[in-house]
């Protein structure tokens, strides 16, 4: 049996389990937000065993997104405890489920450390942008101007701010002089700032298991993308890449101890390939549609033979 761990308005998980049902392949689907509502049982007797969903054996888990209940008509303060509760027992329950995890929650939380990626990325080999993390006023002011003064800031790990029901989205940005010169003004918040590389096209690498997708967006020939390509909807086309770069994809991702990862990276003009990030848990639908990448038959293909 296959566990599916998401939410209800999970499209990515929708679209494989389409696909389950079609060929008939069982599976059972926790949407987090009504885990008050499934029957699940922990017992610590003579043995361990655990029931969830009534189930007491999973071959293997797609662990895809979480969400918290809603509780309404509870004081604030009850409100926040019980979430909390709520948020840690979640992570209890998966921590017991001995299968084989597309990908171990663990892994995913600690491979979305963009600081960790960036030393796991060049300990392998990848190339990387000139990076910087600092509260250091003097030292961005200097990293500024080493670099031409072409440097970029983007967050360490927030891309949205919600508020009352509205998100906006925090893009790559580009660190234009005016700010340097106005640096003393500023406090130097948590970011990353990198050199900005000259890009021919971008890529996102999307790796399950000993499976590698490539696909390519040539940000470049709009104006408005040049230094964010999901600043505007732009296609994705298959291309291909060499197999070095291919087995660093799949490196970084057993390095993370992860199943899958989605991969930014950039080809520059001078044909080097450099290592922007990954995303642990990142979203493929999109691009398996504009490109006829099979990445949903890769992931059926490893939860249903349940090995890592």
């Amino acid at each position: 049996m296959i566990l599916i761990i998401t939410h209800k308005t999970d499209f990515t998980a929708d679209y494989i389990i389409n696909k389950l049902n079609k060929n008939n392949v069982p599976y059972k689907r926790f949407n987090c937000e009504d885990i008050l509502d499934y029957p699940h049982t922990i017992s610590f007797d003579k043995d361990f065993s655990y029931s969830l969903l009534g189930e007491r054996n999973y071959k293997s888990v797609w662990f895809r997104r979480t969400k918290l209940p809603e509780l309404n008509n509870i004081p604030t303060d009850r409100k926040l405890f019980l979430l909390k509760e709520i948020e840690d027992f979640s992570k209890n329950l998966f921590s017991i489920i001995d299968s084989n995890w597309i990908s171990n929650p663990y892994a995913v939380y600690q491979a979305e450390n963009k600081l960790l990626q960036l030393k796991t990325a060049q300990e392998i080999g990848f190339i990387l942008p000139a990076t910087l993390v600092t509260n250091d006023k003097r030292k961005l002011v200097s990293f500024f101007y080493d670099h031409k003064q072409n440097i970029i800031i983007k967050p360490i790990a927030q891309t949205r701010i919600n508020h009352k029901n509205n998100a906006s989205f925090i893009f790559t940005n580009k660190v234009n002089e005016d700010l340097i010169n106005r640096i003393d003004e500023f406090d130097l918040t948590p970011c990353i700032f990198q050199e900005n590389i000259e890009k021919d096209y971008e890529l996102r690498i999307t790796v399950v298991g000993n499976d590698v997708f490539p696909a390519a967006v040539y940000s470049q020939t709009e104006n408005e993308t040049l230094t964010d390509w999901r600043r505007k909807k732009l296609s994705f086309s298959e291309i291909a890449i060499p197999d070095y770069i291919k087995e660093l994809c799949i490196e970084i991702v057993r390095k993370l101890n992860l199943s899958f990862g989605a991969i930014d990276l950039i080809k520059t003009k001078s044909g080097q390939y450099v290592f922007l990030e990954i995303n642990p848990n990142g979203q493929w639908v999109w691009i398996e549609n504009e490109t006829g990448q099979l990445i949903s038959d890769a992931i059926i293909r490893l939860l249903k033979c349940g090995k890592n």
